[in-house]
């Protein structure tokens, strides 16, 4: 990957004391979040704080490919970040392409150059912007093969000691706001949230005769984040 130029705003980190302090706690974590981060993964400062450790992304990968229903051949991957679903994704090998959004072009630089790390390259198609408005416009024709995964920002450091996290003031994208954008384009999504979140508020969005199931995913003993399957998944 040498040939690649990264942005002043992106960094592969060789050594504690390159780590801004801020994020130095994560530096210890970065084979739990890129098992391959030594070949060259690129980060920002910021996608440090949002990547899905690559044990859970694989795990929620494998349900999500194993569970879809049938017909359902194209995931879109609604925020893509430094690409650690994106990549899992690709590597369960389930899906005829893989279409992956997001709207900052330094994390965007990040996830195409780390995808080229893990060989998937070629399994996915990239797309610059606000993935509602590439949902609607540039992928509205795939809505029917479709299944949506979303891992949106969660906003602030609230998700971490909040009892019950409010899925209705979660920033910048509330739970209704997401379900509606994408219930529109799919009825089969996958959003990622906190583990903490509201169990009422989930339940309030399934539709009549419909099925929600909510999966949490754990590291070391300890609840790391939550998946609600909505739409006619099979999990286990």
């Amino acid at each position: 990957m040498a040939d690649e130029d990264a942005p002043p705003e992106v960094h592969h980190y060789s050594s504690l004391q390159e780590v801004p302090w801020d994020i130095q706690n994560y530096w210890a974590q970065r084979y739990r979040i890129f098992s391959k981060y030594d070949d060259g993964v690129w980060l920002t400062d910021d996608a440090w704080f949002g990547v899905t450790p690559e044990p859970v992304a694989n795990k929620i990968a494998s349900q999500i490919a194993d569970s879809a229903p049938a017909g359902r051949s194209i995931l879109v991957d609604a925020f893509a970040g430094a690409g650690g679903n994106t990549i899992a994704f690709a590597l369960t090998g389930k899906w005829k392409r893989i279409y992956a959004i997001e709207k900052n072009p330094a994390v965007l630089k990040c996830a195409k150059h780390n995808a080229k790390v893990y060989g998937v390259e070629d399994k996915i198609t990239w797309f610059e912007g606000d993935c509602f408005e590439i949902l609607k416009n540039q992928l509205k024709e795939l809505a029917p093969y479709s299944v949506v995964f979303a891992s949106p920002p969660w906003g602030g450091p609230g998700y971490r000691s909040d009892r019950v996290f409010n899925l209705k003031t979660m920033e910048p994208y509330s739970l209704q706001r997401l379900y509606d954008e994408y219930s529109v384009f799919s009825k089969h999504m996958v959003l990622y949230i906190p583990r903490t979140s509201d169990l009422k508020q989930i339940a309030k969005l399934v539709p009549a005769g419909g099925k929600a199931t909510v999966m949490h995913y754990c590291m070391e003993g300890a609840s790391k984040a939550l998946c609600i399957f909505y739409g006619d998944f099979n999990v286990s």
